[in-house]
């Protein structure tokens, strides 16, 4: 492969990481640690050049492909071909096995950072009022059990030892306190006191528990949380990819820290960010 045509192929695969990611253009050269004007020069059609080594070994850890598919020396990205190599479970679990399953995995995980992407509301902040509502929404039983469930993650967490950092959308706050998609058909009243519930425990918790919020317009992650070393539980429904291998835990934790560096909100910022939409929804 002549090198104009090695210059193209790299063009046309930064582009399929760009698109990907899901991210817009600035920020994407933020996570590589260039400008956006490089960026730009990059994507150009008049650009005759490949970045330097270190840009592409940067693209190359951080979305986790190969520098040879990056420079079109295989068509075989690490992303296809690594992702399912190491070890894995599918878990389908009943919902009382699935909650003691995750108490279980909290368990372990004692003394470790535990790091986790909610799927709606964390759920160590859930009063029991929105915790019902929820699961009565889904039509799912053992309310009282999820309950107490969700109890027993708040006293691990209000350990000495405990250390958990939590990240998700500015959207999902906001469309659960103005009662948009599921929480619709849930109270105002209900929703002011879930948002005043979150500011005592975010502020009592604090810094154990780290709670930081990115824009999902600009970036958008599914749910998983990193059990410190020892696992990746990604939330599909009510069924788990548990994901064993230490080059996967490295991957979805370096995804971690990647949203937290796009937070727009942080973990000293929350209780005014809530307070200010308790004012806006009154």
């Amino acid at each position: 492969m002549k090198y104009a045509q090695r210059v193209e192929v790299f063009r046309e695969r930064i582009g399929e990481v760009i698109t990907g990611s899901g991210l817009n253009h600035s920020r994407f050269a933020a996570s590589i640690g260039v400008d956006r004007s490089t960026l730009s020069q990059l994507l150009s059609p008049n650009n005759l050049r490949l970045p330097r080594a270190d840009t592409i070994a940067a693209i190359a850890e951080v979305y986790q492909v190969s520098v040879d598919w990056l420079l079109g020396l295989t068509n075989r990205g690490v992303v296809d071909a690594d992702l399912l190599r190491g070890p894995l479970e599918f878990e389908d679990f009943s919902e009382s096995s699935a909650n003691q399953k995750l108490l279980e995995w909290h368990r372990e995980a004692s003394g470790y950072k535990i790091r986790y992407i909610p799927a709606i509301l964390p759920d160590l902040l859930k009063n029991e009022e929105v915790a019902g509502y929820e699961f009565r929404r889904y039509g799912i039983g053992r309310t009282d059990q999820s309950i107490r469930d969700s109890h027993i993650l708040l006293v691990q967490q209000r350990r000495a030892e405990a250390e958990m950092e939590s990240c998700q959308s500015v959207q999902d706050i906001e469309g659960f306190a103005f009662g948009q998609g599921i929480w619709r058909g849930l109270s105002r009243e209900s929703r002011v006191r879930q948002l005043e519930h979150m500011i005592v425990l975010v502020d009592e918790l604090y810094p154990r528990f780290r709670w930081f919020l990115f824009d999902g317009c600009e970036v958008y992650t599914a749910a998983f949380t990193i059990f410190g070393p020892l696992r990746v539980v990604v939330f599909i429904g009510q069924s788990y990819l548990v994901l064993n291998s230490t080059e996967h835990i490295r991957m979805f934790t370096r995804r971690f820290d990647e949203l937290i560096r796009f937070a727009i909100v942080q973990p000293n910022e929350i209780t005014d960010y809530l307070d200010d939409l308790i004012r806006r929804i009154h």
